[in-house]
């Protein structure tokens, strides 16, 4: 078959619907859209901690940290788990290091020894005589918001947005069942550095096209099952394990520990995920559940932060499917990064503005409105000039 391709410029939103039509590729670059995606988007969007089995303990906390921002959260000796600024009151020195740790019952400023209880009062202040008007009342540690869903851990710095309970809300009978509030984690934290947006690890993440294409691995597992949909504020990606022939041995041997497990009657085994906007995934797999978050640094580079949970189960088959899996996605994800890497690379040259979407792109579809809605310049295929941002947090509204 024979296709006629016209040139990307003569294709313009104009001569179809916006939703026919990608974001344009300047937004995946320009400093100065960053900067306002930080406080349009960012500064009111849920972020993902931890979850509450990772502060199991008395004094146990778990720290994130985004764009200058860095979040503690804590378990106290009520067994109360909240959510703090990691800063000290006196001069703003970081309280603790570290992803993970235990503080036992005081939280001790390393610079000036100022103490804090686990339910952040200020208990403790050296030469507490320099300080006759102070009110310890006062300088408590800086509480941020914080939501607990199904055990998951979500904070936020600026109100605006539904909560995750109400963003979730179309997917809540579903998820009634899968008992995430009692899984345990099955390790530690794991950072990785793309460079590339944050939009493009958004954008590959919800997009169902490119599976048959450029992951084998998961073709092999879901055949021709793997369907996307998007809901207001949460994109969901599923398929179904197929029972079909693959040579790959760790495949093959997941597919078959999977339906030997599986109770006598029970359905189909699937892998379900979600992404919730703009940046945080929860991955609902049949031996595990993992978390995807990816964390803006800069225009073109973005932090990658997942962990792997489960329900406890002790069985030697279970630990070979969690192994399996692992496996699996690791190569999904080293697939991934030459992906976006390529795209992000792509996104630079003059040659591209915006791209035609399938009909089948609802996600892609659904993010570009939302951008749109909040950053009106989206339209524009070109860059502004430079200094274009601040002229538009002047003009009149």
């Amino acid at each position: 078959m024979n296709v006629r391709v016209h040139p990307q410029r003569s294709i313009t939103p104009e001569a179809r619907g916006e939703d026919d039509f990608s974001l344009p590729g300047w937004i995946y670059w320009d400093p100065e859209f960053f900067e306002l995606e930080k406080q349009t988007i960012f500064k009111k969007a849920w972020q993902l901690v931890c979850h509450v089995s990772d502060v199991p303990e008395k004094g146990d906390f778990h720290t994130f940290d985004i764009l200058g921002e860095s979040i503690l959260s804590l378990r106290g000796d009520d067994r109360q788990v909240r959510s703090f600024h990691n800063v000290c009151r006196h001069r703003a020195s970081r309280l603790v290091d570290g992803s993970s740790g235990n503080c036992g019952r005081r939280l001790t400023c390393p610079y000036h020894a100022w103490t804090y209880s686990t339910d952040g009062r200020l208990v403790g202040v050296p030469m507490r005589s320099n300080y006759p008007g102070l009110d310890p009342a006062q300088y408590g540690l800086a509480p941020i918001e914080q939501e607990i869903w199904h055990g998951f851990i979500f904070v936020r710095f600026a109100p605006g947005l539904p909560s995750v309970k109400d963003q979730m809300a179309p997917y809540a009978e579903e998820l009634a069942g899968s008992r995430l509030a009692d899984i345990k984690p099955l390790g530690k934290v794991r950072l990785r550095t793309r460079k590339v947006n944050w939009k493009n690890v958004a954008d590959n993440y919800s997009d169902g096209l490119h599976i048959p294409v450029s992951h084998p691995g998961l073709t092999r597992l879901f055949g021709k099952s793997y369907g996307i949909e998007a809901k207001e504020w949460v994109d969901k990606m599923f398929g179904t394990i197929e029972d079909l022939p693959t040579q790959r041995l760790s495949e093959r041997m997941y597919q078959k520990l999977i339906r030997q497990m599986a109770p006598e009657g029970a359905p189909t085994p699937m892998w379900n995920y979600y992404k919730l906007w703009p940046n945080v995934a929860i991955e609902l797999h049949i031996d595990q559940v993992d978390f995807f978050q990816f964390v803006p640094v800069s225009p073109t580079e973005t932090l990658l932060r997942d962990i792997s949970y489960a329900l406890p189960d002790d069985r030697r088959e279970m630990r070979a499917a969690r192994y399996l899996n692992t496996r699996i996605n690791r190569l999904v994800n080293l697939e991934d990064k030459a992906l976006i890497e390529r795209v992000q690379g792509g996104m630079a040259s003059s040659s591209y503005t915006v791209g035609p979407l399938g009909d089948g792109e609802v996600c892609l579809r659904s993010f570009g409105r939302r951008m749109r809605a909040l950053f009106p310049e989206c339209r524009q295929p070109e860059p502004p000039a430079k200094g274009w941002s601040v002229n538009r947090n002047t003009r009149p509204r």
